[in-house]
């Protein structure tokens, strides 16, 4: 019985577009969408205007958080048929805050190897520009939008001491910064970064409180799509670095040393590299 599958399976794409000027897409990136059989969009109508512009006229179909477990199936069985596909989102680099997760994990599942494909994303772009340290950060995506749940997620967040990266629609980012200065402190320093690439791109930066007040009294500051940076929390380096040598000892009865610094590091916030040699020196190779 014929399975359907090919000995020279088709391969999947993940395609990093524009997060706002259409000049900001790699040439491999036109080249793969122009190539492929299928192309896969978060939404078609918002895609359509950027392949317009190139020229692009690679068939579409819809691949969003509504629709991506029933189009699953096909998208594998296409590329089992030798389809290539690429994956894009409606803006930056796909499954960041995006849909498409469940369909990369099934394309592994299936035996198959999806291709990154690099390119914008709003998180890199405005790490780069908001003064805030990015040797390390913690991306959070979107907050919930009810305030309850929202201040609940950013008391969770009070202590971490990586940078911290949220991303903010419209008509709550007026009440998310005002949650963050309440919750986090209003000195908490903060970089907002408006409409980044596109001809209105803004930046606010300063204390929390000061941000929100600038903003507050920009007619235009709650337009656009947001990226908010915060500087993390003041950690006292050696309370992290005790905290974290106390999950260590926990978790080295279980786990191997690296498994167990990797852990007790993102809990803590104290360097992986110092837990792991004290891991060694606890267990040994």
């Amino acid at each position: 019985m014929n399975s359907g599958k090919t000995e020279n399976p088709g391969k999947l794409f993940v395609v990093a577009t524009p997060i706002g000027n259409l000049s900001d897409i790699t040439e491999r990136a036109l080249e793969t969408l122009r190539s492929v059989d299928l192309i896969a969009a978060e939404d078609t109508r918002h895609s359509k205007t950027l392949l317009q512009h190139y020229g692009i006229k690679s068939p579409m179909v819809s691949l969003h958080e509504h629709n991506e477990a029933s189009q699953i199936d096909q998208l594998i069985r296409r590329l089992q048929q030798g389809s290539s596909v690429a994956l894009i989102s409606d803006a930056g680099t796909p499954l960041i805050s995006d849909p498409g997760s469940r369909l990369i994990a099934a394309v592994h599942e299936a035996g198959l190897q999806p291709v990154p494909i690099p390119g914008p994303s709003a998180v890199s772009c405005m790490l780069s520009v908001a003064g805030q340290p990015v040797d390390r950060f913690c991306f959070e995506g979107f907050l919930p939008s009810r305030g309850s749940a929202r201040r609940k997620r950013l008391q969770e967040l009070v202590r971490e001491i990586r940078t911290l990266v949220f991303y903010e629609s419209s008509h709550r980012i007026l009440d998310s910064i005002a949650d963050m200065k309440d919750t986090l402190g209003p000195t908490r320093s903060c970089t907002v970064g408006r409409e980044l690439t596109k001809r209105f791109e803004t930046l606010y930066r300063g204390a929390l409180t000061d941000v929100l007040q600038r903003m507050a009294e920009d007619p235009n500051a709650s337009r656009g799509e947001f990226v908010v940076v915060i500087a993390g929390a003041e950690g006292n380096a050696e309370e992290s670095v005790e905290n974290g040598r106390q999950i260590m000892d926990v978790l080295l009865t279980e786990l191997p040393v690296s498994q167990s610094a990797n852990l007790a590091a993102r809990i803590s916030g104290a360097r992986k590299k110092l837990l792991y040699e004290y891991g060694l020196k606890k267990k040994p190779k």
